[in-house]
């Protein structure tokens, strides 16, 4: 019974420190990358902006192939909204918030049904005739206790296989 008592005791100061080590680590984060991709910006532009095509390339969707996904309004256009449930990768909501045409998308991200927007963005810079960058990036609010999660999981791994999918996409049609 001792023993029960002591890894009773281990488990409850484990969560308590993790809690504490929360709450002095920030909730705030950002996360991103960048890629160039031989192909006229334009053209990545348009495939970028239709948020539909995210599954196609998007690191998450490939983590949970049912992922139940449901839209609203009209894709690429400001208001459409993308909404997902997963049990592998969580639930949330995207809204595209602004458009600047030809070059880049602003969206809003709501995770786990928080309410909290986290301002996402995907610019397309052209570089030439045949060769554009694209930039995808995230800032936003990691809620008490989960900013933890900071510490374990690199989100801007995820935007780097993510655009390495679109460039591959994007390369070989």
């Amino acid at each position: 019974m001792k023993i029960l008592k002591y890894i009773l005791l281990t488990v409850v100061a484990l969560v308590v420190l993790v809690l504490i080590i929360a709450l002095i680590l920030p909730r705030k984060f950002h996360a991103g990358s960048q890629i160039t991709i031989d192909r006229p910006s334009a053209e990545v532009f348009d495939y970028v902006s239709a948020i539909k095509n995210q599954g196609n390339y998007d690191a998450w969707s490939k983590q949970d192939p049912n992922i139940e996904k449901k839209y609203s309004g009209t894709d690429g256009t400001v208001g459409f909204t993308y909404e997902w449930k997963s049990k592998k990768v969580g639930d949330g909501k995207q809204v595209v918030t602004h458009i600047e045409p030809g070059k880049r998308i602003d969206m809003n991200l709501y995770f786990q049904g928080t309410g909290i927007a986290n301002p996402s963005f995907i610019a397309v810079e052209d570089l030439g005739p045949n060769q554009s960058q694209v930039t995808w990036e995230i800032s936003g609010t990691m809620p008490y206790p989960f900013n933890i999660m900071n510490v374990f999981y690199d989100m801007n791994k995820d935007f780097e296989v993510g655009l390495q999918n679109l460039k591959t996409i994007l390369e070989t049609q």
